[in-house]
Order: C-alpha cells, then structure tokens, then sequence
C-alpha cells in the first residue's frame, strides 16, 4: 500500500504544479502573550520520536524551519507559524503565503540550498524519507535539526503528524486546537451520516487519476476510510491499497456515484467521465451523479482535510449534508 501511495501522491504533487486587526499599541502585547504561551507550552529542549524511529533532541525552540511537503506547510500555517517558515517545496500551493516563501525544489530538494538558509529544523516526510535519505544526512551532518513527519494513513495519523509538528515547534497547544477542531467538524459529519439509511446507502467509485491510468483506493486506505464516515460503499472494496484499474472493471462495477479528484489541475472531469464510450449504461453516468471534489483538500492529510470531506459528504448525498 505504501507503494502505491507514494506513486499518488507523486501524481498529485506533480499535477499540483498540480493580516490582523488591531492599534499598534495592542500588537506588542498580543506577541508578548504568544511568546508566554509558547514557554509555558512547551520546555525545550524537547525529545520527539520522528516517523522514522529516530529520537530527535531539538535543544532550542526553531526559529527558521524548511517544509518538504506540502501538508506539513499547511500544518505550521494553521498554527500561526508563517513567520518561522524559511522554505517550502515547489509544490506548496496554501495558502497563498506559502507560495511567496523560499523554494527549495520538489520531491528531490535541494541540499544546498536548505544549509543556505540556515534552518534550526526540517520537517521532512516518511514518504519521501527512503529516497531522499543521503540528502537528509547531509542536512542532519550539517547540524540541522531534521524530523519525518508520519506517513498519515487514517484520520489518528493525521492528529498524530499534527502532534509531532507541534512537539517539534513548541506549539503543543496550537496542535491540540487543530485536532479539536477537526475531530469536532468530523463528528458532525458521522452524526449527519447515521441519517442515511441501508436503501439510501450509495456505492461511489473515487477517480485519484484520469484515464488512461485511473487509479482508486481499495480498502485499508485512508480514502475507503472516508467513503464509510460519509455513510457511502466503497465500490473498489474488493481489493486492498491503491490500484489501477481499466474502463471495463469500473463499468462493471456499475457505481452509483463517481467522483474525481483532480479536477485541481486536469480541466473538465466530470466531462472526461461521462463522455467515455461504453459508460452510457453506468448508474453514476445515467443518474448525473459524477462530482469533481478539490484534490488538495481531500487528499492532502492536512487542517483541511474536514473541508474535504464535507464537500464529498455534500456531493455524494446532498439532500442529507447540504441542509
């Protein structure tokens, strides 16, 4: 499953390419409190067990830290850290400020230019870890603190990537609130779900990548694990992980929703499905019932990922969410 996993989210990060109120007598207080927070949060230095089974020791709180990935970015922006972010991926694209930052290449960053701009951390990631594990040296033979952020997998994983980013920056309570706030808006969602009775129950089949590749997730992946607190089927259940499956499987299947999600960065696909030949007998084609959702949103593993959800849970059974 990994596998697969790192192959889609190579997709989507390729594909990707896929200011407060206030007097100014009232800011110095306000970063007064935030710096008192911050010391009460957290004591540095701090011990965190990274993604990769190392024990990393960051003796003091980062003031300058570089994002390999853009769901750790969006992490650190939605604990109010823009201004500790140094460098980001050619790939980060949210929020808008993450995309005037530093950028220290793609999925191959550039060594040389992380040790130039002198981070006291690097959050790197677990799906990139094998493959950029020299680099990732040279940055820790540098003298750079260097943590790998989970692989998330689930929505625990997520709360735990979210957890480690937080130990890791000193911000333990921004973590917390990220969490609440996520656990609570998913909640919601399962509370409208229970709603749905078995004959209302859909069977949805998930485009992560159009054809003449299509790939989907089976079960034991984090999409299947969405598809059921939405109150939907997962019509790739059968099998395990990501795979690649043809037009003639799918048209088999005969889903009663399709949705896609990369219409982000491929135009027209709710078009590209509906148009294809031979899928005319398909409930989801007949019915109208194929929804593009924003990629991003619902595949990155991130402080969005509820947004995502809400808008699968609104397409798939509108007269339940979008009340």
């Amino acid at each position: 499953m990994k596998k697969y996993g790192s192959i889609i989210t190579s997709l989507l990060l390729s594909a990707g390419l896929l200011a407060g109120c206030g007097s100014n007598q009232a800011a110095p207080e306000q970063k007064k409190e935030g710096q008192k927070q911050t010391e009460e949060n957290a004591e540095f230095p701090v011990k965190v067990k990274d993604a990769a089974d190392t024990e990393v020791t960051i003796e003091k709180e980062p003031q300058k830290i570089i994002s390999l990935i853009p769901s750790n970015t969006e992490i650190l922006f939605a604990m109010d850290l823009a201004d500790r972010v140094a460098g980001v991926t050619d790939n980060d694209n949210y929020p808008e400020e993450a995309m005037k930052k530093e950028k220290v290449g793609g999925m191959d960053f550039n060594v040389e230019k992380i040790i130039g701009l002198q981070p006291d951390l690097v959050l790197a990631h677990e799906s990139g870890a094998h493959n950029s594990a020299e680099g990732l040296k040279q940055l820790r033979d540098a003298g750079i603190d260097v943590v790998v952020v989970n692989e998330a997998q689930s929505f625990d994983e997520v709360y735990e990537s979210m957890e480690m980013i937080g130990e890791s920056t000193g911000e333990t309570d921004k973590a917390e609130e990220l969490i609440s706030d996520m656990k609570n808006g998913l909640a919601e969602v399962e509370k409208k779900a229970s709603e749905i009775t078995e004959d209302e129950r859909k069977t949805v089949f998930v485009e992560v990548s159009p054809s003449p590749e299509i790939y989907t997730a089976g079960k034991d992946t984090f999409m299947n694990e969405i598809l059921e607190k939405v109150g939907a089927e997962n019509a790739a259940a059968a099998q395990a992980g990501w795979l690649k499956m043809s037009e003639e499987e799918i048209v088999k299947l005969n889903p009663d929703a399709i949705v896609t999600t990369y219409g982000y960065y491929s135009p027209e696909p709710v078009k590209q499905v509906t148009g294809r030949e031979g899928w005319e007998s398909v409930t989801a084609v007949k019915e109208k019932a194929v929804y593009d959702v924003h990629s991003d949103k619902l595949t990155r593993p991130g402080p969005r990922l509820i947004e995502g959800v809400e808008e699968l849970a609104n397409a798939i059974y509108p007269d339940v969410f979008a009340k």
